[in-house]
């Protein structure tokens, strides 16, 4: 009887039943507070942010849902593509960032997928912004692309709050004043090779008008040169594979900002995320080779000499000294709250490796473009230089002040970013009284507020009917706009802790170059500007 019982099938199907039900019943309690979630961040809060916005007069496009309104800014980036401008107009913004450029026109909202995003249009707001971007503030940078967090890693660019504080005290003291002019014979060497280089091309060219170079190529060059000898210890072929790498990662990056952002897409291995693995392996491996070299060092120089401090004994006091020194076991007593782990040091290389590079090349390359599109200009920083300078290797650069203006002026006009983003994470209030739900991405178009006419005077913007004169590096003679850095570097706490290394580096190439050249642009030259690379630029060069 009792076996019986236990396979009546009227009782299997009961147990079966109960199962079925305690499942269905535990898959419930995961997925309707997921599925809740998902609703309000989906229908619900944009919808909300939206008419928040709207009832204080800030409005944009009508949201869709998940892709917001993205394929609207990629159409507008499509219909932009391949558009040029006349050498003599830097209106670069309806190339670079047309969709910001429409939300910035007055206050706009629009939305990039769930997420709401405001276009900031007013100094006021941006300049508020900044200057509460630090631990503890009310803004932080979005979450980045997978892409943009392979070029860069958790360096000083992308972490917050404490772990920022922790990374600026180790890094900061690298590129304090004494250390960055104590850099400027190598950055002057470095430059000088190219120079020399370029002087010898243009006189194996002997009977032909000049010899063209393409600038933007050699900049690249240059200043990773530049940054891999004065923070790294290393040099430009010893660390190519990751400028080239990191490079490819930045096209990768630029190309997925068109795209919608799936949860969990970047772990499925597509061409493009196989393609970044192998990219970002290959830049790890190199940087970490290059740290190792300096531990050896270190280690093979505290064995002969015990009694050296961890700086003598081969860290060095360049940033990877500092940093490799912070996270000794000898320094841990003295600097615990300032100790780098090895992944953060890899991370802030990469950060290093790339933002110290990329971004004065564009500098010089636009610059070079300018004075070779000017040569009212270009006659006028060569007097100065030469009257500072003169011929011999002392080069008095603080001295160079209509060359620090045009350095400016370039940055106003072509600065290597167009816009940044940070995230509210509270609900706060901008000047004028807008108020900003938690959780909106503020975006803040560098680009379009460096041509504000009633900030930057009438030739600040682009009038082709009228000759206006946009290129006016004398708007920085009184120092009128001690903001002319803000944008280009950023501003407040979280202000781009190399800006000066990287201006000392464009004025001594700049003056190097002035005291040996004539230049001119390429008469077949295309100016058609695409943000963040450095633009390919042939000049004509010829020797004074």
């Amino acid at each position: 009887m009792q076996g019986a019982a236990a396979s009546d099938p009227m009782a299997v199907m009961g147990g079966s039943t109960s199962m079925v039900v305690v499942v269905s019943a535990a898959l419930a309690v995961i997925l309707v507070p997921w599925l809740w979630a998902a609703l309000v961040r989906l229908v619900w809060q944009p919808h909300a942010v939206t008419r928040a916005f709207a009832r204080q007069g800030v409005r944009g496009p009508p949201y869709r849902f998940f892709l917001g309104n993205t394929g609207e800014a990629r159409a507008m980036r499509a219909a932009a593509s391949g558009a040029t401008l006349h050498r003599s107009s830097h209106d670069i913004v309806p190339l670079v960032m047309p969709h910001l450029q429409s939300y910035t026109r007055g206050r706009r909202a629009t939305a990039r997928g769930s997420t709401p995003v405001l276009s900031l249009g007013r100094y006021d707001m941006v300049k508020r912004v900044l200057s509460s971007d630090k631990a503890g503030g009310h803004f932080v940078k979005p979450v980045m692309t997978p892409a943009l967090t392979a070029i860069m890693g958790a360096g000083l660019i992308m972490v917050e709050g404490h772990d920022w504080a922790r990374h600026r005290r180790v890094v900061a003291p690298a590129f304090a004043a004494d250390k960055v002019r104590m850099m400027a014979g190598a950055m002057a060497s470095c430059a000088g090779e190219v120079v020399q280089s370029w002087a010898e091309e243009v006189a194996a060219a002997a009977g032909r008008e000049g010899e063209v170079v393409e600038v933007g190529r050699c900049f690249r060059e240059l200043t990773a040169d530049v940054i891999s000898r004065t923070a790294f210890g290393s040099s430009y072929r010893r660390g190519k594979e990751v400028f080239l790498a990191q490079r490819e990662l930045l096209l990768v990056a630029m190309a997925a900002m068109d795209g919608v952002r799936v949860p969990g897409g970047q772990y499925v291995p597509t061409r493009a995320n196989v393609r970044r693995w192998q990219l970002e392996r290959k830049v790890r491996a190199t940087l970490r080779g290059i740290v190792d070299e300096r531990l050896a060092a270190a280690a093979a120089a505290a064995a002969r000499e015990s009694s050296q401090s961890p700086v003598e004994m081969g860290y060095g006091t360049d940033l990877l000294g500092l940093m490799l020194k912070a996270n000794a076991p000898a320094g841990q007593s003295q600097r615990r709250r300032a100790v780098m782990t090895m992944d953060e040091i890899i991370d802030e290389c990469k950060t290093f490796f790339f933002a110290g590079h990329e971004t004065t090349a564009h500098l010089l390359t636009w610059s070079m473009f300018l004075l070779g599109t000017h040569p009212d200009w270009q006659r006028r920083l060569r007097d100065e230089v030469l009257r500072e300078c003169g011929g011999g290797d002392a080069l008095n650069l603080n001295k160079l002040e209509l060359v620090t203006m045009v350095l400016y002026e370039t940055l106003r006009l072509y600065g290597p970013i167009s816009s940044i983003e940070r995230q509210a994470t509270a609900d706060v209030e901008l000047c004028g009284g807008v108020k900003v739900p938690k959780g909106t991405v503020l975006s803040l178009p560098f680009a379009t507020l460096h041509r504000d006419e009633d900030a930057w005077g009438a030739d600040a913007v682009c009038v082709v009917r009228e000759p206006i004169q946009q290129f006016n590096p004398l708007r920085f003679r009184d120092a009128a706009h001690p903001s002319a850095l803000m944008l280009a570097f950023s501003a407040g706490p979280r202000s781009c802790v190399g800006q000066d290394m990287a201006m000392l580096e464009a004025k001594a190439t700049l003056a190097l170059i002035l005291r040996r050249f004539r230049f001119e642009v390429v008469p077949g030259y295309v100016h058609a500007p695409a943000g963040h690379l450095a633009p390919e630029v042939q000049v004509v060069l010829k020797l004074l």
